[in-house]
């Protein structure tokens, strides 16, 4: 349904303007740039021991290392043809794979569509990416609104940030939601997958909405083994459904490995946590939403959809994430 191949001649490029002052993009030191390598495909960005690969396709994250360490995990087609794929304008699944825009339905994926697209590229240094989609007659097909969205890559020593700014170029209220889904090894510091946990900033409520096979979201709540702030994982966990924390009090959560080993996610302006993973799979995916999938039953306008945002005409909105690792302290 969307573009594929090679994406290097797709559209005009355009930059992205980060949240100002944003703690999440802190400016990098030019004496640390090292050398852009720039392909056809994908953008290679290195700092110090620190390694990114941005694919143009999705402005998708496919690689990510620190000191020789792969923290995102490489993907398998035969379990989940994906790394850390980009939601927009949609986070979850819809009742009956449709959206509603004033009294119109349109055909809707999971997750949207951004991540099957061809994004622009502009990059302004060997650590930083800037990619760029804009609305078209192929997105106005299934999305009918007139939009600019930017994803801007920024690696550091030993963390790698992304922030998402969506832009309302359409005349009338723009409803959208947006996510990033990326999956880290699991392990990803040695032991076994019962080694590891979710440490949460702040204590959150120990259950999550149960989800219908369809993915939509039921009234009916899950309980959770959640011991405070600490969440143990174990495969079973993800054994029907993932887990959706909505509307955390945390602003961060690090994902624990033996020996102090941990990966901190950081996030401005996404209220949702979902963990997910696939059974006989090495990854947990650590999302970060700003909307989740339909509630079941619900049929109405995508407008009044729960937790979508609505952009006023000329009006933008930024969402921030950034990725931290923390070696293992070996003695």
């Amino acid at each position: 349904m969307m573009a594929q191949g090679n994406c290097f001649a797709h559209g005009a490029s355009l930059a992205l303007t980060a949240a100002a002052g944003s703690p999440l993009l802190a400016p990098l030191a030019p004496r640390r740039l090292a050398e852009k390598r720039f392909s056809m495909d994908v953008i290679e960005l290195s700092v110090g021991s620190a390694r990114a690969t941005i694919a143009l396709r999705g402005a998708e994250a496919m690689r990510w290392s620190v000191g020789g360490t792969p923290l995102l995990w490489d993907k398998d087609p035969a379990i989940w043809d994906a790394t850390s794929p980009l939601l927009f304008p949609l986070v979850g699944w819809t009742h009956d794979a449709k959206i509603r825009v004033e009294g119109k339905s349109y055909p809707a994926e999971v997750h949207g569509f951004a991540s099957r697209m061809c994004f622009s590229p502009s990059t302004t240094s060997a650590q930083r990416a800037r990619l760029t989609l804009s609305s078209s007659a192929e997105t106005l097909a299934v999305y009918p609104f007139d939009f600019w969205l930017g994803v801007n890559y920024a690696l550091f020593d030993t963390a790698l940030a992304v922030g998402l700014t969506v832009k309302n170029r359409d005349a009338r209220p723009m409803p959208y939601a947006c996510g990033l889904h990326p999956g880290f090894h699991w392990p990803f510091a040695g032991g076994t997958a019962g080694d590891y946990a979710i440490m949460f900033a702040a204590e959150e409520q120990p259950f999550a909405p149960k989800i219908s096979p369809q993915g939509l979201f039921c009234a009916e709540q899950r309980a959770l083994p959640l011991q405070g702030r600490r969440l143990p994982l174990s495969p079973e966990l993800f054994s029907a459904e993932a887990l959706c924390f909505l509307n955390t009090r945390s602003r961060s959560l690090s994902f624990e490995g033996p020996e102090g080993a941990a990966i901190k996610v950081e996030t401005s302006n996404f209220p949702h946590v979902a963990l997910w993973s696939k059974p006989g799979a090495r990854f947990l995916s650590i999302e970060s939403w700003t909307g989740y999938g339909d509630p079941e039953g619900f049929c109405g306008e995508l407008a009044e959809k729960p937790s979508m945002r609505i952009l006023q005409p000329g009006a933008v909105a930024h969402h921030v994430a950034r990725y931290s690792w923390r070696a293992p302290q070996t003695a």
